[in-house]
C-alpha cells in the first residue's frame, strides 16, 4: 500500500504544473456529472407506467413526488385548454434549462481536459529541447523528466475526459428521456381536459 501511494506521488509530481488543474477539471466534472445522474434519478419518472401516469392524470391526488406535483399545478383551477398550455410551458421553462445549462458546462470541461494534457505535453517537450541545447552532465535526467512530464499529462487528459463523454452521454439521455415524459404527460393532461370539457 506505502508503495502504491508513493508511486502515484512520484507520477502525480513527474507531471507537471499542469497536474493540479487537471487534478481541478476532474473533480468539477465528476461532482458535476454524479449531481446531475442524482437529480434524474430523484425524480421518479424513469420507473412510472404508463397505466399510473394516466391514472393521476385523472385524479391528481392520487399523485406522487415530482410528477404529482406537475400534475395538480397544471390542472389547479385550469378551466381552458389555454391554461393547460400555459402551465406546461411553465414546467417545460423551469425545468428544462437547468440541465440544459449544466449539461452545457459539463461538456465544456471535459474537452478541457484533454486540452490540458496537450498543454502539458507542449511543456514537457519544452523542457526536453532546453534540456537538449544546454547539453551537459545531466542531460539524460532532464529529456527523460520532459518527455515524463509531457507523457504524463497527456494520458491523465485522456483518463479524466473519456469516462466525462461517457457520463456527458448518459445524462443527455437522461434529459431527453424526461423531455419526453414531459411531453407525454403534457399530451394526457390534454386529453383528459378535452374529455371532461366534452362531457360537461
Amino acid at each position: 500500500m506505502a508503495d502504491t501511494l508513493e508511486y502515484v506521488v512520484e507520477t502525480w509530481q513527474s507531471g507537471g504544473v499542469v497536474m493540479l488543474p487537471l487534478l481541478l477539471v476532474a473533480l468539477l466534472i465528476y461532482t458535476v456529472a454524479t449531481g446531475l445522474l442524482l437529480s434524474f434519478r430523484q425524480r421518479g419518472y424513469r420507473h412510472l407506467k404508463d397505466e399510473t401516469v394516466a391514472n393521476w392524470v385523472e385524479v391528481p391526488t392520487k399523485g406522487e413526488g415530482e410528477v404529482g406535483e406537475i400534475i395538480r399545478y397544471t390542472q389547479d383551477e385550469v378551466r381552458k385548454l389555454d391554461e393547460v398550455y400555459s402551465r406546461f410551458s411553465e414546467v417545460f421553462a423551469s425545468r428544462l434549462p437547468f440541465f440544459e445549462r449544466r449539461l452545457v458546462f459539463l461538456n465544456t470541461l471535459v474537452a478541457t481536459a484533454p486540452l490540458l494534457g496537450l498543454l502539458g505535453t507542449v511543456m514537457g517537450m519544452l523542457v526536453t529541447f532546453k534540456g537538449l541545447s544546454v547539453g551537459g552532465g545531466k542531460l539524460v535526467d532532464v529529456v527523460a523528466s520532459g518527455i515524463s512530464e509531457a507523457l504524463i499529462t497527456t494520458e491523465m487528459g485522456l483518463l479524466i475526459a473519456v469516462p466525462g463523454y461517457f457520463m456527458a452521454y448518459a445524462i443527455k439521455r437522461r434529459k431527453d428521456e424526461y423531455e419526453a415524459f414531459l411531453v407525454r404527460l403534457e399530451s394526457l393532461t390534454l386529453q383528459h381536459f378535452k374529455r371532461k370539457v366534452t362531457a360537461s
